[in-house]
């Protein structure tokens, strides 16, 4: 059985997981180093990527995450020729009906202004607001990249649920929200992720 029928028969039978191992979320120390090592490998990228079409691109950060954590990645995208944003909202404090509502204005200004449709890129929390903007506005999406984001299983199935209901005032445990969120986007979608995760389980 190859490695994508396997993860798909265990999406399958075991949507509901454990959160990560305590030790996993240890190594999330890591974050610092693999920083500055996407930092000094910058230069070295740009020659190993080939440049982009000029299309728009959109970032929407993690929970807790603004801005200025996408900036490397932000910067990067630019240096390969495309034509990046950000969603402008500040910090992500959750999943917010008006983020939702400007994030959809956003995407429909891009693609008039540009006339052409605009790759979502979301990391954790950030990948839940482009699948559902994407299933919002197939005609308008051309792709969804999902960095370490939990689109199925439960969402008790992270290292965050409680900061992430403490910090926001909303409950994870909303069975058709969980719905909604595990229905895949009519566009092409890429989830990045690995095993190794210390807040979310891979299998989500």
């Amino acid at each position: 059985m190859s490695r994508i029928k396997r993860l798909r028969k265990s999406l399958t039978q075991f949507p509901d997981v454990d959160p990560p191992a305590p030790w996993l979320l240890a190594l999330e120390a890591r974050a610092f180093w693999e920083f500055w090592a996407g930092v000094g490998s910058f230069k070295a990228m740009q020659y190993l990527v080939p440049r982009g079409d000029g299309h728009p691109v959109l970032l929407s950060p993690g929970f807790m995450g603004d801005e200025a954590s996408l900036a490397v990645l932000k910067r990067f995208l630019e240096s390969r020729g495309y034509d990046v944003h950000t969603w402008g909202m500040g910090r992500n404090v959750g999943f917010k009906f008006r983020h939702a509502q400007a994030l959809e204005q956003k995407i429909r200004h891009l693609h008039h202004q540009s006339g052409r449709t605009v790759s979502l890129i979301g990391w954790s929390l950030g990948g839940i607001y482009a699948r559902e903007m994407a299933k919002e506005l197939p005609d308008h999406v051309r792709c969804v990249i999902t960095l370490g984001t939990p689109f199925t299983g439960h969402p008790r199935a992270t290292n965050a649920w409680r900061f992430f209901e403490l910090v926001s005032g909303q409950s994870v445990h909303d069975p058709a929200l969980i719905a909604q969120i595990r229905k895949e986007p009519p566009v092409p979608t890429t989830s990045i992720w690995s095993r190794s995760d210390g807040i979310v389980a891979w299998r989500c």
